[in-house]
């Protein structure tokens, strides 16, 4: 793997291999993964060392079933703001990672501002959720509500 001069990486078949196999399976043997793409085992802990430490692999995680857990309402909110400057932009941005139903939030360029992924128990709970932290949130002045009736596709970076 060498970096771009803009610092983007650039993988070779093997970072491409180390890199699926770990999004599928991430609590792979080293051994088991270096099998898989065809390397002995300490080229594939270097290139693996080296992903790491270059930031490409960001960090190892345990994925949870949200709907085992009784969370399987899904909401999206486009969020339009009054004040879009780069102060009010920061005041939301702060406030908004602080509210644990919040999964993703998106800046949009668009008719609105911000696209939120709102994950609650049910839709009495995401109301409450909308109305006491979402639009009570800074410079909020408005917001749409979309909801999921089914997850057809949901795979951070399929397809690497």
């Amino acid at each position: 793997m060498t970096n771009d001069p803009d610092g983007l990486a650039r993988l070779d078949r093997f970072d491409r291999a180390i890199l699926s196999a770990l999004a599928a399976e991430g609590r792979m043997p080293v051994a088991d993964l270096a099998r898989r793409i065809g390397l002995s085992k300490s080229p594939t802990q270097a290139r693996l060392k080296r992903l790491e430490a270059d930031g490409v692999i960001t960090g190892y995680r345990a994925l949870i079933d949200p709907i085992r857990l009784g969370l399987d309402h899904v909401a999206f909110v486009e969020v339009r703001l009054r004040d879009t400057s780069e102060k009010a932009l920061a005041a939301f941005n702060a406030a908004i990672s602080r509210i644990p139903e919040v999964e993703q939030a998106h800046m949009i360029a668009g008719n609105f501002d911000y696209l939120l992924k709102v994950r609650t128990a049910s839709m009495h709970e995401y109301r409450r959720v909308l109305a006491e932290a979402i639009s009570a949130l800074p410079h909020v002045a408005g917001t749409s509500t979309f909801v999921a009736m089914e997850a057809v596709k949901d795979e951070a970076m399929a397809g690497m």
